[in-house]
Parts: C-alpha cells; sequence; structure tokens
C-alpha cells in the first residue's frame, strides 16, 4: 500500500476514521453515478488514503451489520450500494454542501423535555434552559414529544451565539483552510489520482464540521468567524478539482455495470450549485 506524498502532507495529524470515509466516497462519488460499487475499487481508493484492504474489508462488514450498506454478487465479485436511510441521509448532506445554503426566517425556540445533549448537537441546537433549546428557522422538523415557539430576528443577535459552542467549529474551519489553502493554489499540479483523493478528504473533512455547524445568520456570529471563507474555499477548490478527479473516476472506479461515468446529471447539478454565489 502505497499513499502518495501530497495525501500523507493533508493527513498528517489527522485520523482518517475507515467507516466514516467510505461513507463519504460513497456519497461523493457513487451515489450520483448509479449507487453500486465493485469492492476492489473501494479498497483502491481507500488504499490511496493510508486504509489497509483489511480495515476496509472489516469496516464494509460493520457498515452492514448496522444496516447502512446492503451488498450483492456479480460472480465472484462483491457489490455494495448505500442503504435506503444511508442514502437518504447524504442526500441531506449532499444539499449542504453542494447547494447554496438556505437562509433562516427567524428562530425556532423549543420546549423538548426528551432530548439528550447527543441529539440537541446532531440537530445543531443550542441549549438555552434545561429543556429549551434554540436553532434558526429553516422549516425542520420537530423532535419528538417537542413543542415549538417562532420567533423573529431581535434587533441585536449579537447575543444569540451564545447558547452554541462554536469555538470548536471555528477551530476546525481554520484547521480545514490550513489543510486546504496551498492545494487550491497548485491544483492545476495535482495528477488525477491526487485530485480525486484530495476532493474525497475535502468533501469528508468540510462535511464533518459542516454538519455540526448550526449555520447562524451573520449577524449573530463573531467577528472572526471562519465558516464563510471555508466554505468558499470548498466551493472553488472541489470545482477546480472536479475535471481532473472525474477522469480518474471514469478510469478508476466500477459499479456493476462496468466502468462509472465521469460525470452524469446529479454530478453536474452538483457543480451548477456551487457556482452559484452566496
Amino acid at each position: 500500500m502505497t499513499v502518495d506524498n501530497v495525501i500523507k502532507n493533508l493527513l498528517k495529524d489527522q485520523e482518517l476514521r475507515a467507516a466514516a470515509f467510505i461513507v463519504t466516497v460513497y456519497g461523493d462519488i457513487v451515489l450520483p453515478r448509479g449507487g453500486v460499487f465493485w469492492t476492489g475499487s473501494l479498497i483502491e481508493i481507500c488504499n490511496r488514503a493510508g486504509l489497509s484492504e483489511s480495515v476496509v474489508r472489516t469496516a464494509v462488514s460493520r457498515l452492514v451489520t448496522a444496516n447502512r450498506l446492503k451488498g450483492e454478487r456479480n460472480g465472484r465479485r462483491s457489490y455494495y450500494s448505500l442503504d435506503v436511510s444511508s442514502r437518504a441521509e447524504f442526500e441531506q448532506a449532499a444539499k449542504l454542501l453542494y447547494q447554496p445554503d438556505q437562509e433562516p426566517k427567524g428562530w425556532q425556540i423549543i420546549y423538548a423535555p426528551d432530548l439528550t445533549d447527543a441529539d440537541a448537537a446532531r440537530l445543531r441546537m443550542g441549549r438555552m434552559g434545561s429543556a429549551i433549546f434554540i436553532r434558526p428557522d429553516r422549516g425542520q422538523a420537530l423532535p419528538e414529544n417537542a413543542q415549538i415557539l417562532r420567533a423573529q430576528d431581535p434587533d441585536d443577535m449579537g447575543w444569540l451565539a451564545q447558547f452554541w459552542d462554536l469555538s470548536q467549529i471555528h477551530q476546525r474551519y481554520c484547521d480545514l483552510i490550513a489543510r486546504f489553502e496551498p492545494l487550491y493554489q497548485r491544483a492545476d499540479a495535482l495528477s488525477p489520482e491526487n485530485a480525486l483523493m484530495v476532493r474525497l478528504i475535502l468533501v469528508h473533512m468540510y462535511r464533518g464540521v459542516l454538519l455540526r455547524d448550526p449555520r447562524l445568520p451573520l449577524n449573530a456570529l463573531p467577528q472572526d468567524w471562519q465558516g464563510h471563507t471555508a466554505r468558499n474555499l470548498f466551493r472553488n477548490l472541489y470545482l477546480a478539482l472536479s475535471p481532473k478527479a472525474e477522469n480518474c473516476i471514469a478510469a478508476l472506479c466500477e459499479g456493476v455495470d462496468g466502468v462509472l461515468p465521469a460525470s452524469t446529471d446529479e454530478t453536474r447539478l452538483r457543480q451548477q450549485g456551487l457556482l452559484i454565489a452566496e
């Protein structure tokens, strides 16, 4: 297993969890290209990120057990696709990744006595009191056994950020910028294989922090907030890497019907969404 120095440097001091990275591979490469992936192609891509074949096979087995992946055989080859729930989860994440953000219309103030801290973090809610939570109102569904009060934006929104721990999210955005900004400056010099791997790792790391970000309105954020800088970097670098990355997909990645296409209507829609300025 050989990992290119570009990828080694990109992953320095970063632990790549196999199961989560596999879901990223499916979401970014496989889902918009038919949804089915040959295990051999998955192993080769993960090898390039420093994950061994045995680690990948173990992670795939656990994802199947957890109903995140489902498998099928064609002759001696094994193929896997995202389970229905995982597909829906990534399609929701894809809207955040590849489409312009939806502006909130006021705030949801929610009474949810059964909500755990983990659930609140997953739903990107801030805690105002023992069982009172708040989040920007983007029409999200309510948690079970919850009650809601909707509120308009106050004249001064700066005090609202106190209900979230934004420091860790801010630091992760700063780390992402430090890792990927130098690669944006030389994206044209990357090989197709490295362009694909950098794009996958970019999606993986950005998705990891974006799904924890409550995406507060600009007037509610600290002045030094780096989320918008990270968003612009993600958008610009993803688009810059895509021509070479897609050529690599067409050469390296196989589904049940043969080699995956370089692009599809869905991949073009994703890139068109990224071209829209926010």
